[in-house]
C-alpha cells in the first residue's frame, strides 16, 4: 500500500532528575514510570521501544531501588526495545565546562557499552540553548544527527530562510559547526510533547490526528513526521497500541509506526527531495524576542556556579594530570575514583540543577554533591603529588644542611605559568609515638627557631619571599600500612612568586639555613598613594574607587573600571526583568575609602570600600504579582524606598611578572529581588566580541537581531568574553560568573554579573524560591588582561584559562629521585592552540592529550618528548578516545600534526 506520509510515534519520557521537586520525589516517580514500563513491555509485543531520554543515568537511578529488576531491563535493551545514551546526564552544555561535556559522552557511553548497542542520537531536548561545537563532537563520537528543542526559529515549508527572517526553512534542517563538521538537524518545532497522551476514542483521536498531523506537516522538509509520545515526567502511555490501532482506521493514507530514532531518522534521510537550510554555529534564539531564551540561568544562584568550576578545575585541570605524571613513575591510575568524582560531579550538571532553576531543596543537596566530588579530587591529587615529590631529585639542597625544607610547585595548566604561590611548611613534627607528653611536645615545638632562613630555587638563586609563623599546629598521616599518625607541628606559611614553572611540570625550591647568596633587593609596585605599576601596567585608582588600566605597551588607557551597578530584578531563576522605567544605580561618584593593603617585591595591592546604600526589594505588590504568576515581562513592580547597607570591599593587584590585573570583590548581600554586576568599559571601537565557549572562542554581535526586544542581551561565557579593535583589546576573565553582556553605551563596555538575588523558580507555575535570593557574604573573582588586539595569539585567552587553575604545592624531604628539580612530562607549542586536558585512557592505559584551535585557521601542534614517555607510538585520537591513525615511526622525539580551523585534537600516546 502506498501512504501519503509517515507518523513515527516515539516514546519516551524527558526526564528531569530533579526540578520542581526535590530528587528523591522525582526519584520515587521514576522508580513508578520504570515499573510501568517493564510491565508494558512484558504484556504488549505491540509496543516496540521506548527511549529513556539519552541519559544512562536513569538506570543507575532505578536500579538503586530495583535491584532484582536488572535482569529484565537488560533484556529489553539488548533486544532495542529500550534505547539507551550517548549521555550520562542531559547537561546544560554552556553552563559545563569542555571537559565536563565530554566526560558526559565517554562515561554515557561506557555505561550503555555494558548493557548492548548505544543510542546513536546527538540528543538535546531541553538544552537551553546549543554550543557551536555539538556538530564535531558527536561527529568524532560517530553520531550523524542532532535532535534538538532550542537555538533556531523555522518557518515552515510554505516559506524560505532567503524570504524570511527565520534560521531554517524547516524543522530539518544542516546544523554546521566552525570546522565545518556537518549533522543533520532535527527540532522538535512542536516541542517533544507533540505526540502525548493519543485518544483512543474515535471521535478524539479524528480531531487529534486532524490537529497534529497539520502542525507537523506544517515544518516538515518530508512525508515522515515525527512524534514525541511522552513530556516532562510523563508516565508511560499503556494503551498507545490500541490508539495507533484506532489513528490507522481513521487515517488509511497515513503509516502510523511505533518507532524509534533510529528508524526515524533513517527515514527522513531516505526521502530528503528538498533542500535544507544550513545553521552555522552556536544556536541561541538570537532571531527571538529575547525574553525566554532563559540566558539568565547563567546567573541564578551564582555560588552554585562557582561551585562547579572549582569542582571541574580540581578534577580536569589537577587530579587528572598529576595523577597522569604519577602513572608515568608507575603509580596506578585511579580510574575507578575518577569516574565516580566525574559522577558525582555531573549529577550536578543537568539543565534545572546546573542552572539553578528548582526548588531550593534540590540546591541544597547540589552543594553537598560538589562538596563530595572535590573531596575525591582533592584524595587523588594529595596521592598523586605525594608520589610525585618522592620522584623529584632534591640532592640539590643537602649543601643546605639536614634541616633544608624542600617544596614541589606544579603546574598543572598547559603553558608556562608566572604567579604567587603560598603553601604552609612544616619546620618540625613530633609524632604523638615518640611518647612524650603533650605539654612536653608543644614545648618543644614553641622552642623552635624557625628566623635566619633564605628561600632559594633549585640553581640556589634567592627568592624574594614573605613568611609567617603559624605556630603550633596539629596534623596527622594516613599510612597505607598502620594506623593514622599524629603528630604536632611548628608551622610557617610562605608567599612567593613562582617565576615560568613549565607546563605540564614542576619546580623545586627549599627554604634553608645558611644560603651563600643573598635576597633579591627590595623593590617595589607602588607607584603613588593610589597606584600601582610594574613593567607592563599601571592602575590609577579614582576618589570614586573607579580605576584606570594602562598598558604600557600599547599606551592603550581603559577607563574607569570597577564600577558597580545595581538594579531591580523582578523576573525568576530562568530570566531577569528590570522594573520598568527603572534607572540604575551605580558606585560612579560615591567616595570610597582606598588603602594600601600588601607591598612586597613580587605584589601590590590597593583596598577599595564603598559604603553603598541599595532598595531593601521590590514593592509589596510585587508578592501578588507572583502569586498571580503574571508573565514576568508583564510585571509592573517597582522597587522598594527603604533601604539596606550594601558595603562592598575590593581588592586590585598586580605582580611583578604578572601582565593582568587581579580583581576581587567581597560583600554581604541584605537586598532582594535585585542584580550586582561590575562594568568595565573598553572604549574600543567593534561591532563583535568574543567569548570563551566550549572548545570553542565564539564570535558574537554586540547588537542583537531586529527581532530581539529584550532590554538585556546578557549571554554565556566560560573562561572569558573580550572585546578587541584594530591595536589592542581587554579580556576579562572570570570564576564561576558564567554571565555577561557587551553593553551598547556607546563604550562597549563589559558587564559582569556578579549576583542575581531572585525568589521564585518560574516556568509553568508557582514555586517559591527564597533561598534564591542568595543573601550572606558573596565573593568574586576576575582578571583583567590587556593585549595588542588579538587574544590568542597575544597569551590573553592563555593566561584567561590558566586563571581557572590553583596552582598545586607540596612539602617533600632531600632524596634523590628520577625526576630533574624542574622538568615537564611533555612540551609542545602550536600558535592559536589551546591545551585542554590530560588523563589516560581506562581502556588502553594510554595518554591523551587534547587541544583545540581557538582561530578559524589551520595551525600545527609540535609535540616533544620529556621525562620517560616516548612519543614513538603516538596516534590520532578523538572525542571518545579510540586509538586512531599513527602520528608517528618509533623513535621519533618531536610530533608535527596538522591541525585544521577550530579543530578538536586529541592525541594518544602509548605507555610502555
Amino acid at each position: 500500500m502506498t501512504y501519503k506520509r509517515t507518523a513515527h510515534i516515539i516514546s519516551h519520557t524527558h526526564w528531569d532528575r530533579e526540578w520542581y521537586l526535590p530528587y528523591e520525589k522525582h526519584h520515587v516517580l521514576l522508580v513508578k514510570l520504570m515499573d510501568t514500563l517493564l510491565h508494558t513491555l512484558d504484556t504488549d509485543p505491540n509496543f516496540k521501544s521506548f527511549y529513556l531520554d539519552g541519559q544512562t543515568i536513569i538506570l543507575e537511578d532505578y536500579l538503586q531501588v530495583r535491584p532484582e529488576n536488572r535482569e529484565r531491563l537488560e533484556r529489553y535493551i539488548k533486544e532495542g526495545r529500550i534505547p539507551i545514551g550517548p549521555w550520562y546526564i542531559l547537561q546544560d552544555a554552556f553552563l559545563t565546562s569542555s571537559e565536563a561535556n565530554l566526560r558526559n559522552l565517554q562515561i554515557g557511553h561506557q555505561d550503555a557499552s555494558r548493557y548492548g548497542t548505544i543510542a546513536k542520537v546527538g540528543y538535546f531536548p531541553d538544552t537551553f540553548g546549543n554550543i557551536g561545537q555539538a556538530p564535531q563532537i558527536l561527529r568524532q563520537a560517530g553520531i550523524d544527527n542532532a535532535v534538538f528543542g532550542r537555538g533556531v526559529k523555522p518557518t515552515g515549508f510554505n516559506n524560505t530562510v532567503a524570504d524570511s527572517d527565520y534560521e531554517s526553512s524547516f524543522s530539518e534542517l544542516i546544523w554546521e559547526g566552525p570546522d565545518g563538521s556537518r549533522v543533520l538537524g532535527v527540532l522538535f518545532a512542536n516541542w517533544y510533547c507533540n505526540g502525548m497522551e493519543v485518544p483512543t476514542d474515535e471521535a478524539e483521536a479524528k480531531e487529534y490526528w486532524e490537529r497534529k498531523l497539520a502542525e507537523a506537516e506544517k515544518y516538515a522538509a518530508t512525508s515522515e513526521l515525527l512524534f514525541m509520545n511522552g513530556c516532562d515526567h510523563q508516565p508511560i502511555q499503556q494503551d498507545l497500541s490500541a490508539a495507533l490501532d484506532t489513528a490507522r482506521q481513521l487515517f488509511p493514507d497515513t503509516e502510523f509506526i511505533h518507532s524509534n530514532f533510529e528508524d526515524y531518522l533513517a527515514s527522513v534521510n531516505g526521502s530528503l527531495k528538498r533542500e535544507l537550510s544550513v545553521v552555522k554555529g552556536e544556536l541561541r534564539s538570537q532571531r527571538t524576542d529575547g525574553w525566554s531564551t532563559l540566558v539568565n540561568t547563567a546567573s541564578a544562584r551564582v555560588y552554585l556556579k562557582q561551585m562547579n568550576q572549582l569542582g571541574q578545575a580540581m578534577l580536569e585541570k589537577v587530579a587528572e594530570p598529576l595523577a597522569s605524571l604519577a602513572y608515568s613513575l608507575g603509580h596506578e591510575y585511579p580510574h575507578h575514583l575518577f569516574t565516580y568524582a566525574w559522577k558525582t560531579l555531573m549529577q550536578n550538571h543537568p539543565h534545572d540543577s546546573i542552572c539553578g532553576c528548582s526548588v531550593d531543596e534540590v540546591h541544597r543537596e547540589m552543594v553537598t554533591r560538589f562538596d563530595k566530588s572535590r573531596h575525591v579530587a582533592e584524595a587523588i591529587i594529595d596521592e598523586s603529588k605525594a608520589v610525585i615529590a618522592d620522584a623529584v631529585d632534591t640532592t640539590v639542597f643537602a649543601q643546605y644542611g639536614e634541616d633544608a625544607l624542600p617544596f614541589v610547585v606544579y603546574n598543572t595548566t598547559g603553558w608556562k605559568r608566572s604567579g604567587v604561590v603560598e603553601i604552609e611548611l612544616d619546620v618540625a613534627r613530633i609524632y604523638f609515638r615518640d611518647g612524650l607528653s603533650l605539654d612536653e611536645m608543644n614545648h618543644k615545638m614553641y622552642g623552635i627557631d624557625i628566623t635566619g632562613r633564605t628561600l632559594v630555587d633549585h640553581k640556589g638563586t634567592a627568592i624574594a619571599h614573605s613568611a609567617i609563623d603559624l605556630g603550633l599546629q596539629f596534623g596527622y598521616d594516613l599510612p597505607d600500612d598502620k594506623f593514622r599518625q599524629p603528630y604536632m607541628s611548628r608551622r610557617v606559611r610562605l608567599t612567593l612568586e613562582a617565576e615560568q614553572v613549565a607546563a605540564l611540570g614542576l619546580a623545586a625550591y627549599a627554604y634553608v639555613r645558611n644560603a651563600k647568596t643573598a635576597e633579591q633587593p627590595l623593590t617595589t609596585l607602588v607607584a603613588g598613594e593610589h597606584a600601582l605599576e610594574n613593567e607592563w601596567l599601571r592602575i590609577d585608582v579614582e576618589a570614586d574607587g573607579s580605576f584606570n588600566l594602562t598598558d604600557k605597551r600599547s599606551g592603550q588607557i581603559y577607563r574607569e573600571l570597577g564600577v558597580y551597578e545595581n538594579t531591580g530584578d523582578i523576573g525568576n531563576e530562568y530570566m531577569y526583568k528590570q522594573p520598568t522605567g527603572e534607572q540604575a544605580l551605580t558606585t560612579k561618584g560615591l567616595q570610597a575609602s582606598i588603602r594600601l593593603i600588601e607591598n612586597t617585591p613580587y605584589r601590590a595591592a590597593l583596598e577599595i570600600v564603598h559604603e553603598w546604600a541599595v532598595p531593601a526589594s521590590a514593592e509589596p505588590y510585587f508578592e501578588i504579582e507572583k502569586q498571580e504568576a503574571v508573565y514576568f515581562p508583564n510585571r509592573k513592580s517597582q522597587r522598594t524606598e527603604a533601604t539596606v547597607p550594601l558595603t562592598i570591599r575590593t581588592e586590585i593587584a598586580i605582580s611583578r611578572s604578572g601582565q593582568s590585573v587581579e580583581w576581587k570583590s567581597s560583600f554581604n548581600n541584605q537586598a532582594k529581588d535585585h542584580r550586582v554586576r561590575v562594568l568595565f568599559p573598553t572604549d574600543l571601537e567593534t561591532s563583535v566580541h568574543q567569548a570563551d565557549s566550549i572548545f570553542e572562542v565564539a564570535t558574537r554581535d554586540i547588537e542583537p537581531t531586529a527581532e530581539w526586544i529584550n532590554p538585556s542581551n546578557a549571554q554565556h561565557q566560560q573562561a572569558f568574553v573580550d572585546v578587541s579593535g584594530e591595536h589592542a583589546g581587554l579580556t576579562v576573565a572570570n570564576l564561576g560568573l558564567n554571565e555577561y553582556e557587551v553593553l551598547r553605551d556607546g563604550r562597549n563596555s563589559i558587564a559582569i554579573t556578579l549576583l542575581r538575588s531572585v525568589a521564585e523558580l518560574g516556568d509553568w507555575g508557582v514555586f517559591p524560591t527564597p533561598e534564591a535570593q542568595c543573601l550572606g557574604e558573596q565573593s568574586f573573582s576576575l582578571t583583567l588582561i590587556p593585549h595588542n588586539g588579538d587574544g590568542a595569539a597575544s597569551g590573553a585567552f592563555a593566561a584567561s584559562y590558566q586563571f581557572q587553575v590553583p596552582w598545586t604545592v607540596s612539602q617533600t624531604g632531600v632524596h634523590s629521585g628520577k625526576l630533574a628539580p624542574v622538568g615537564a612530562l611533555f612540551d609542545w607549542e602550536g600558535s592559536g592552540l589551546a591545551f585542554s586536558s590530560l588523563k589516560v585512557n581506562e581502556q588502553s592505559g594510554d595518554f591523551m592529550l587534547r587541544w583545540f584551535n581557538m582561530k578559524a585557521a589551520e595551525t600545527e601542534l609540535k609535540l616533544s618528548e620529556a621525562a620517560a614517555v616516548s612519543l614513538g607510538q603516538a596516534y590520532k585520537s578523538n572525542v571518545l578516545e579510540r586509538e586512531g591513525e599513527a602520528l608517528a615511526d618509533n623513535g621519533q622525539p618531536v610530533l608535527q600534526v596538522p591541525v585544521g580551523p577550530c579543530e578538536i585534537l586529541t592525541v594518544g600516546i602509548k605507555h610502555s
